[in-house]
């Protein structure tokens, strides 16, 4: 029974991490937390191996899409890799209930405010450094700028947070790609997926040379995001951008939840 509720529990998150380009994590942790009585590193390094297994299959799916911005996410994933290794190393030293809080809270505002996102690009907010036109395999054109200083920024912090919590940093970063990189939601999602893909390699090998991964836990939740994943991009394609904003707001909502009782 409990590897029947690994693997669902595997294929759910994938499902739903693929959707709004998140990775599964913030469903992954409090599940295991409440299965299992172990230290929050292992709970954390366990997700994040999940997240890579994830983040391979979503990925695979989303380039068939042509979704996937791969120069942005090369330079996302560059910064979020020393966040990474930071953040594995961080989840066995530090633990601050007041900062769970403060990110949940933060995460809940993150959800109300992408959904009054403009219609046009925030040219205002930070002057672009760079422009991007991407294709889709749908024969759609996509255009959008955004200021690289700045999402470089973010993206340490983003892989510090998923190396950290285990959770998918794309909780942040697909947020942010969308309200202040004018990304549209689609090429958000896939290129956080293809980011966190990159990162959560390094981050789960922090945490795996560290000795926070369960590795026979890690396998059957593993087989059931790799399922998860080809479904959740597939269903990710056929859903209207809106909708992927309000799957996203309601994602963000019960991670931060989950964040704020993590303590």
């Amino acid at each position: 029974m409990e590897i029947i509720i690994l693997i669902a529990v595997g294929m759910f998150a994938s499902i739903c991490g693929a959707i709004a380009g998140l990775g599964g994590g913030f469903i992954i942790v409090p599940v295991l937390a409440f299965m299992y009585v172990i230290p929050v590193s292992e709970i954390s390094g366990t997700s994040m191996a999940v997240l890579f297994v994830s983040a391979i299959s979503s990925t695979i799916a989303f380039s068939k899409q042509k979704r996937i911005d791969y120069r942005s996410g090369l330079i996302f994933a560059v910064a979020m890799i020393p966040g990474s290794i930071l953040g594995a190393w961080t989840t066995g030293v530090v633990e601050s209930r007041v900062f769970f809080i403060s990110l949940g809270i933060f995460l809940i505002l993150m959800a109300i405010s992408i959904n009054f996102k403009p219609k046009k690009s925030r040219d205002g907010f930070l002057k672009p450094t760079v422009s991007r036109s991407l294709l889709d395999a749908t024969g759609t054109t996509h255009h959008y700028a955004f200021n690289v200083p700045f999402a470089t920024g973010v993206a340490f912090f983003v892989g510090f947070l998923s190396s950290l919590f285990g959770i998918g940093g794309g909780s942040v970063m697909v947020p942010t790609m969308i309200l202040f990189l004018a990304f549209p939601p689609h090429i958000a999602t896939a290129t956080s997926m293809f980011s966190i893909l990159l990162s959560s390699f390094v981050g789960t090998a922090s945490h795996a040379v560290l000795g926070h991964v369960m590795w026979d836990t890690f396998v059957w939740l593993a087989i059931g995001a790799l399922v998860g994943g080809q479904i959740g991009a597939r269903l990710a394609s056929k859903i209207p951008a809106i909708a992927v904003v309000r799957i996203l707001s309601v994602c963000l909502l019960i991670a931060a939840v989950r964040i704020m009782f993590k303590g």
